[in-house]
């Protein structure tokens, strides 16, 4: 298994490759050469069973056997070791065809511990066969630093970076990143949004000076790697569901977790259709149902996860729906970089609305879904899972669909607390957070400081 750029680039990366360097050379991001596949029902079965073994297997299909089985072995099972809920895949059925997938039980409590738990052994496997040192630099808009910083704090192999906008995280998915007392990692908070902080990680990817350090990446969803630690759980879903090909209802911001569910998909695995649920950041859902592609400042929201205007992995999507046109893809994207602002080619646009849907849920219905959740389910639930929920029952017509639950309630506390008129219940990994010191470097919206910040940590 070989990996390409999404612009152009076919040189072919391995897998360990495509994981160490983030970004593709030609500035766009890996994708398999080809899609592998395998026999509905081996996928089937393989699905059924143990949740590690079912890793294994789809790990080896898109060629990270390449570190080594112990390797495959040791990032599986941290991999189930994040997701499971008493042993079983954490799906609940609340109404005839609907289910909800909780996806938090790792130990930030956010659906990103499952990748950023599998990603960081792998990382340090790549760099014991090369015997160098990695600087890993990433952009969060609250769960994939938190996720990050738990999973490679302490690395002997890893200098690890985390942007984050200041004030627009919450105060829990804060602490979590900035009260790890690691020497290998350092916590940056910039006077912007999700997409300032996005747009340094990748401007550091391309940024010589830094090069000449040692190797650089990104554990944010641009990379491959962290991407595919997300596929295994839409076909355990699927699986414990026992409906033929259930619709996922995703909620997203950087596009990620939704594209994982799309590879899940095209490999033959019993993944039906996917629904991107957006907050009022819906640059995508804009995109997809008018064919107009533009980047607008972040508004803050309940969801601050999801408060991003320039979704990565949506770049994936459109490579993808081209027919796997690199030239095209690069075009588009230079645009919107240069312009914030794409029109889609009606040819274009049909191509993604036959791969995936969107639609947009205001503040105010996320507030009366997570009211909603308690009173008629006696579940309670995060904003961003009230988000995939609201848009789950926006399209329910007797289908089975399974709408992602992606964080705890408690890391939330303020809003759910508004919708419900009690706090959630605090779990004692996030008890524990209060009171601890916290290391923060807060620098300006300001590509110079971001680059001076890095320097001065790595050396």
């Amino acid at each position: 298994m070989n990996y390409i750029g999404t612009r152009g680039f076919h040189n072919h990366r391995t897998f360990a490759g495509a994981l160490l360097d983030g970004l593709a050379p030609d500035g766009g991001l890996y994708v398999p050469q080809s899609w592998p596949s395998l026999d509905a029902a081996e996928l089937a079965t393989a699905a059924k069973g143990d949740y590690g073994v079912l890793t294994e297997k789809l790990l080896t299909l898109f060629g990270v056997d390449v570190l080594g089985a112990e390797a495959v072995k040791a990032a599986a099972a941290k991999t189930k070791a994040a997701f499971l809920r008493n042993g079983e895949t954490p799906l609940t059925q609340v109404e005839d065809n609907l289910w909800i997938l909780e996806l938090w039980h790792g130990p930030t409590l956010a659906f990103k511990d499952m990748a950023m738990q599998m990603i960081a052994p792998l990382t340090d496997a790549a760099l014991s066969q090369r015997g160098e040192k990695l600087t890993l630099v990433t952009a969060t808009s609250g769960d994939t630093g938190a996720a990050a910083v738990r999973a490679f704090a302490g690395s002997a192999h890893v200098r690890l970076v985390v942007f984050h906008p200041l004030g627009r995280v919450s105060p829990v998915q804060r602490l979590q990143m900035t009260t790890v007392e690691a020497d290998n990692v350092l916590n940056i908070g910039v006077e912007g949004d999700f997409d300032d902080c996005q747009r340094f990680v990748k401007q550091l990817l391309g940024e010589a000076s830094l090069k000449e350090t040692g190797l650089i990446s990104s554990v944010n969803s641009i990379n491959w790697g962290r991407l595919l630690g997300q596929v295994p759980y839409y076909l355990a879903a699927a699986a414990a569901s026992g409906a033929d090909h259930p619709e996922f209802v995703v909620p997203t911001g950087n596009f990620g977790d939704a594209f994982a569910g799309w590879a899940g998909r095209k490999i033959g695995a019993n993944v039906g259709h996917l629904h991107a649920a957006v907050n009022s950041n819906d640059a995508l859902s804009q995109a997809i149902n008018t064919g107009r592609y533009v980047r607008h400042q972040a508004t803050p929201t309940a969801s601050v996860s999801m408060d991003v205007q320039a979704p990565s992995n949506f770049e994936r999507l459109v490579f993808e729906a081209s027919g796997r046109e690199g030239a095209a893809t690069k075009a588009l994207f230079d645009t919107f970089a240069a312009d914030g602002d794409v029109t889609l080619s009606a040819d274009m646009q049909s191509a993604l609305k036959a791969e995936v849907s969107a639609s947009t849920v205001s503040e105010e219905t996320t507030k009366k879904t997570i009211k909603h959740a308690y009173d008629a389910w006696g579940q309670v639930i995060c904003p961003h899972t009230a988000v995939a929920v609201a848009a789950a029952l926006e399209r329910k017509s007797g289908k089975p669909i399974i709408a992602l639950s992606t964080a705890h309630a408690a890391k939330f506390p303020e809003f759910v607390t508004e919708a419900l008129g009690f706090a959630p219940e605090v779990p004692e990994a996030i008890q524990v957070l209060y009171g601890r010191k916290e290391t923060i470097t807060p620098i300006k919206n300001d590509y110079a400081a971001a680059l001076a910040a890095v320097k001065g940590f790595v050396g």
